[in-house]
């Protein structure tokens, strides 16, 4: 199957989903029959007792990434699946891993791994999942594979220290803005990176395309966790499957609280007090504490830096872009891509 010509990003979603799962399913039914269970409960395919449920599994967007920039790159998205499967299994590792950290008890509104299986069963699930997507890569007979494990590998570190960073700056007063930006480079944009440079990679691209697709991805990325730190606060818990106010609830450093914090503005100053302390924000203090970030100008400034970091983004796919034809006009795999990109980052989503 080849890439879809230029359709809505939803239905670019649905296309990688029937191209990804089969082969995701597969990989996921080579595990031990007790990981098997849990990460299948994550993944949204089964309940607690193994009984199939229509639950959604997320949007996948980063298999998507990684079939679209194969097809952009001028290859075949159909084989690109193995490192679309690697990727995903990466990210769901990460998931079942923030949820016990975070301490996070539902998530697409369903309860968390860890709620119903325990912390350590959680843990392993998701360490069987990092050490299947390499397995998966290796596996593959690509000629790229070798370096494509290697590509992953370097992602999911920096991913660990973005991570650890994270939790650094909870029991931290005061973080600097540049350093919350890096945080969020290394945790989320880090592997969206990964995900459009692998897809380039197993496309057969050179080193310059699939740099240019890594930066493209990067550049997405971090708009896209400026958007997901807006949801934080402000999403709809019917849309993002988790408490509104979160974050603020759990005094999470995010992008917006951390300019608010550093503002030296009346409302960053009584944020910073609020969020003095080892306990969570009370429910009572909870919608001031969202609206002092935006009386201190975080909200405006996520926003607007979600935007700016899209349009880099966008810049950078289609001067990567090798199917433009000579009127300058793109392919229809760097526009699916671009659409992709502009879903995603949407602040209503």
């Amino acid at each position: 199957m080849a890439a879809p010509e230029i359709s809505p990003a939803r239905e670019t979603l649905t296309w990688s989903r029937a191209l990804v799962d089969p082969a995701l399913r597969a990989a996921v039914d080579t595990l031990p029959s007790s990981m098997r269970r849990v990460a299948g409960y994550h993944l949204g395919w089964w309940d607690e007792h193994g009984a199939a449920t229509p639950t959604s599994a997320g949007k996948s967007v980063r298999p998507a990434l990684v079939l679209l920039s194969a097809a952009a790159a001028g290859g075949s998205p159909r084989e690109a699946v193995p490192a679309a499967v690697a990727v995903e299994l990466v990210h769901n590792f990460s998931l079942l891993h923030d949820d016990v950290m975070d301490g996070d008890v539902t998530r697409r509104h369903r309860p968390t791994a860890w709620r119903l299986f325990g912390i350590g069963a959680a843990i392993l699930a998701g360490d069987a999942l990092l050490t299947l997507a390499l397995d998966v890569l290796a596996a593959s007979g690509h000629p790229a594979s070798g370096r494509a494990m290697r590509m992953l590998s370097a992602a999911v570190q920096d991913l660990v220290d973005g991570q650890s960073s994270d939790m650094a700056f909870e029991r931290r007063d005061e973080v600097g803005l540049a350093e919350c930006e890096r945080m969020a480079t290394a945790k989320t944009a880090a592997l969206i990176g990964c995900a459009c440079a692998l897809g380039a990679l197993f496309g057969g691209r050179d080193t310059g395309e699939v740099r240019r697709l890594r930066t493209f991805g990067e550049h997405l990325g971090l708009a896209y966790q400026h958007v997901d730190d807006l949801l934080g606060i402000w999403g709809d818990s019917a849309a993002t499957g988790k408490p509104v106010h979160s974050d603020l609830r759990n005094r999470k450093k995010s992008l917006p609280v951390v300019f608010a914090l550093a503002s030296d503005t009346p409302a960053g100053r009584e944020l910073a007090a609020l969020y003095r302390g080892p306990d969570p924000v009370a429910d009572a203090d909870l919608p001031r504490a969202a609206a002092l970030v935006e009386a201190a100008g975080g909200r405006a400034w996520s926003q607007t830096k979600s935007g700016e970091l899209l349009a880099s983004a966008l810049d950078q796919l289609f001067a990567a872009d090798p199917s433009a034809d000579l009127t300058g006009d793109q392919g229809p795999a760097a526009t699916e891509l671009a659409a992709l990109a502009r879903l995603v980052t949407r602040r209503d989503r």
